[in-house]
């Protein structure tokens, strides 16, 4: 397409900039997290459960760790995580909320 050999020494991100490409790997990456997030907080099994679920023991010293559903809730722009669970369960609704962050690229 662009006609550049493989042995010249190009980074992805810079080869994608010539052939206008706007897509980035990162972006990739969140889209499909959040698809299979979505995927499986609407099933009720095991994968759910280890998410919501609150694990017993102490927990570690210094700063919580950020939890997947709060991240996730920040890149799709949502108020709460409650807001966020709501919508999983209209798979359209889900659909539209993930083009919506992929369009604005947060």
């Amino acid at each position: 397409m662009l006609k550049i050999p493989w042995t010249a020494k190009k980074i992805n991100e810079r080869v994608l900039q010539e052939a206008h490409s706007k897509q980035s790997l990162l972006d990739k990456i969140r889209k499909r997290q959040a698809t299979f997030f979505g995927h499986i907080m609407r099933q009720e099994k095991l994968e759910n459960l280890i998410i919501m679920g609150m694990m017993t023991g102490r927990r570690c010293r210094g700063r919580q760790r950020e939890k997947l559903t709060d991240g996730m809730a920040k890149w799709l722009g949502m108020g709460s995580v409650v807001a966020m669970l709501q919508k999983i369960k209209m798979r359209q609704e889900w659909r539209r909320l993930i083009a919506n962050a992929m369009e604005q690229g947060t």
